[in-house]
């Protein structure tokens, strides 16, 4: 394993630095081998200290010199970071520091990406730029001033100066170093105007290597949507002369919010109709939205410690899916939301890797930007602002704004500002912050003369360093129906603090049929004992989106189950209530796309593990496929006038109702695909105007088996245009039969094309193996030696993507015995391997427990 054992921090330790820093001047002099940094920074005791220690963070950095107020220093440096005597008053300390941004592979602090120069510093790289108390709480103002022969040179904040070989920018605004950021190289912009409410000019630019210019139109019009919209709802303006955007090919990444200079990954970034699908557009727009959004929750307003990096993250996810839910279909965006918390958080709260919203300590804080901290934290803020209400919520973070803007800080912090501007007790909401795990919520029914009562229980299952639960603050919405399908109790916020709860409704004339948990009110596995019967009467009555949905996909769960467990015939009542809903032409076409879709298989593993059955990742596929074959057959006769209905004539748009279209289209072809063998996939795929009906149509080949010309016709008219190949790799993986899905992943690695350093390529080979199911999880085992064999090669390179990547293993204990084994094998060599990073050596060691 890792040579020396990584230390573990604690939130309980926390202390603040020693000293505070007034203003940083940075001077850059860039060259691929030997760049110099030259740092001179203003330091002053902070009296808030008790603790004088002068520690600098730096690590890869070769000294050149250093002074304090002028007089050169002897400092002791370890690999990491630096110490020396201080004066007891301010003082200014200098260094001069060579890096070498061409050989850093990690993406880490100042590296190169086909010639760029690019950073990325959170959230512990800056100490890779030069020496600097590089933690989140040290917010300064910065100076900077690049020196190169390149012609566009970035910054932070706003332009200063330039001239022949150098430019200067300055920015006002104090902030930690872990927001500094820089670009050089040979770019172009486009260009445009924002004008704020209050009457300022913004200049903004989103740059591009030179022959991507053409993919930047909606990144900007995006940007525009968010600043206008964050101006609207939460009353935030922006506060800079120029916002930069810079789209970059080699990013760990999605995105970095650094102040005024956001760096993209191209993949999120950049977009056009014939190289980007609907979801890459959308994609797009929230994330444009989400960092734009962290000026104000995130820049302005920071996080004390990495310990609160929900603070920033859970409440900005919240924020963006607001964003996408004003700007599409907030019904489709919740249930999405849904989807990808169950997909991804769930297992993770489930499992080896299960952490609070607030973790306790880490070891390598980069393995805590998880599912838990962005969308569990992003639910958090959703059941805060149900339970207060959206007025007492405005007037919460308007007061949030108003208190601290300019600092760093805790959840504390955050929910004082709560209790403060609407009276209440927080106390016991903030155990959501410090329990991990997922919630179990059952309910009873009882109906007794005309009253009716729903009983509540709740219980968490012991997780890591957990093993005793208190019960959590449970928003429920519910809405209650008769038997005609009347709405007679219309959504009621039911709020639960106990570990069992009733509550009455009285004056019942007939025993109703409950809705429970509307909007996803909380995120919970919810027990409810519902027969068939009333799940297809919600599915057909159900006037809340996400309830009708989770009463199609709960009838969709049982039917799976059934057929793995007893291996009955699908439910063709369930596919009879289906097909009515999908057919409703007054229904928005992206929901009922979104109702034909099925539980995904990795969900489906994991209810059979709770029903204390060994899942058998084989029978699963093989369920899921005999659903679908089944649901083809029923829907014969009407998958013509669909796939008609689902045609757009019009040209392409990435706006919600073509989209939704879209997606309607998509999956209808996954069913005709089922019956003709992919004869109707083959024709949208010769006759694709655009990459979302190439892709589908490539896909369902795909699952047919049948790709094998039209995808040699996609990789030659896609070869030079990168993000498109990753596609390309990615979906040939992904969506390949279990059985050739490991084998396939091996002949992609030899592929010329296969560039493994790049974090994109290497997760749409690697990453669409992992969401292969079945695939992954083959009986011999293939899946996890493949995938184990390249992180242990990637983490030589990028530790920070093998180790995210390697969560792909975190469900392995609940197989059957060989595929344990071959698992727990495949991590174990990892884990003895020399020299194995700390970021590998922390999340291979929670796995093997």
């Amino acid at each position: 394993m890792k040579d020396a054992s990584p230390q573990t921090v604690y939130l309980k330790d926390y202390t603040p630095f020693g000293y505070t820093v007034e203003h940083v001047d940075l001077t850059f002099r860039l060259s691929p081998d030997a760049t110099r940094v030259i740092s001179r920074i203003r330091f002053a005791p902070n009296p808030a200290a008790t603790d004088r220690t002068f520690f600098l963070h730096g690590e890869e950095l070769n000294l050149i010199s250093a002074r304090i107020d002028g007089a050169e220093v002897s400092p002791e440096v370890t690999d990491k970071g630096l110490t020396c005597e201080v004066p007891d008053t301010p003082f200014t300390f200098e260094a001069e520091v060579e890096i070498a941004p061409a050989r850093n592979t990690a993406l880490e602090g100042l590296y190169m990406s086909n010639g760029m120069y690019c950073t990325q510093c959170e959230a512990e790289g800056f100490r890779k730029i030069t020496y600097y108390p590089d933690r989140p709480d040290v917010m300064a103002t910065f100076d900077v001033r690049i020196e190169s022969d390149l012609p566009v040179l970035l910054s932070n904040g706003n332009p200063g100066p330039r001239g022949e070989g150098h430019a200067e920018w300055s920015d006002p605004w104090p902030k930690p170093a872990y927001l500094f950021a820089l670009v050089a190289g040979e770019l172009e912009a486009r260009s445009d105007v924002f004008t704020t409410r209050s009457g300022a000019r913004v200049d903004l630019n989103l740059w591009v290597r030179p022959g991507d210019l053409h993919k930047t139109e909606w990144g900007i019009e995006a940007l525009k949507k968010s600043m206008r919209w964050d101006e609207e709802v939460y009353g935030r303006e922006y506060d800079l002369d120029v916002f930069n955007i810079v789209a970059v090919d080699d990013f760990n990444m999605g995105a970095m919010e650094n102040k005024g200079l956001n760096i993209f990954n191209s993949s999120a970034v950049l977009a056009s109709p014939d190289t980007s699908t609907d979801a890459n557009f959308e994609r797009i727009e929230a994330i444009i939205a989400h960092e734009y959004f962290h000026n104000w929750t995130g820049n302005r307003i920071t996080c004390r410690d990495w310990f609160q990096l929900c603070l920033k993250e859970g409440l900005t996810v919240f924020r963006d899916s607001q964003f996408t839910a004003d700007m599409r279909s907030a019904p489709v965006k919740r249930i999405s939301d849904v989807i990808a918390l169950r997909a991804r958080q769930f297992p993770e709260d489930q499992g080896p890797l299960s952490h609070p919203v607030r973790p306790e300590s880490f070891q390598e804080i980069n393995n805590f930007y998880t599912a838990t901290v962005y969308e569990k934290g992003a639910e958090v803020i959703g059941m805060l602002k149900r339970l207060v209400g959206d007025d007492a919520y405005s007037k919460a973070l308007d007061l949030y704004f108003e208190r601290h803007d300019g600092e760093a800080c805790t959840i504390e912090d955050w929910l004082k500002v709560f209790e403060d501007a609407t009276g209440r007790d927080l106390a016991q909401f903030k155990r959501w912050y410090s329990q991990s795990g997922t919630p179990r919520l059952s309910v009873e029914e009882r109906y007794e003369g005309s009253d009716y009562t729903l009983t509540f229980r709740q219980t968490t299952p012991p997780t890591p360093g957990q093993a005793e639960k208190a019960p959590q603050v449970l928003p429920i919405a519910v809405g209650l129906l008769n038997p005609n399908g009347d709405e007679v109790v219309p959504t009621t916020l039911l709020e639960m603090t106990e570990g069992e709860q009733s509550f009455t409704f009285p004056n019942m004339p007939s025993k109703p049929v409950p809705s429970l948990l509307r909007g996803f009110s909380a995120p919970v596995v919810l027990d409810h004992e519902a027969s068939g019967e009333d799940k297809a009467f919600l599915l057909a009555h159900d006037t809340d989106p996400y309830s009708r949905w989770e009463a199609g996909r709960s009838l969709a769960r049982a039917s799976l189950i059934a057929s793995i467990l007893e291996r009955t015939e699908p439910d063709a009542a369930y596919l009879d209530g289906l097909k009515r809903l999908v057919t409703d032409p007054a229904l928005d076409p992206a929901f009922r796309a979104l109702m034909m879709s099925l539980p995904s298989q990795n969900e489906l593993a994991q209810v059979l593990h709770e029903k204390g059955v060994t899942p058998d990742p084989d029978a699963i596929f093989e369920a899921v496929e005999s659903l679908l074959r089944a649901m083809a057959e029923r829907w014969r006769d009407v998958l013509p006038a669909l796939a008609e209905e689902a045609r757009v004539s019009a040209p392409y748009a990435p706006d919600a109702e073509q989209s939704g279209k879209r997606a309607l289209g998509s999956a209808v072809l996954g069913l005709q695909t089922r019956l003709d063998g992919g004869a109707a996939a083959k024709a949208q795929f010769e006759n694709a105007d655009n990459m979302t009906l190439s892709l589908s149509a490539l896909g369902a080949l795909v699952r047919a088996d049948a790709a094998e010309d039209a995808l040699a016709a996609f990789e030659t008219r896609w070869s030079g245009d990168r993000l498109v190949m990753d596609k390309w790799f990615g979906i040939q993986i992904m969506l390949a039969p279990p059985q050739v899905a490991p084998d396939r992943t091996r002949a992609l690695t030899e592929h010329p094309a296969f560039d493994w350093t790049n974090p994109n390529r290497f997760r749409a080979v690697m990453g669409s193996l992992a969401g292969n199911h079945a695939g992954f999880h083959r009986a011999d085992g293939a899946g996890y030696e493949i995938l184990g064999e390249w992180l242990s090669r990637l983490d030589e390179k990028n530790p920070q993507t093998a180790a995210r990547m390697a969560s792909a293993f975190q469900t392995w204990t609940r197989y059957d015995d060989e595929r344990r084994a071959k698992a727990r094998a495949t991590l174990e060599r990892l884990y003895e391997k020399p020299g194995l990073s700390g970021d590998m050596a922390e999340m291979v060691g929670r796995m093997l427990g």
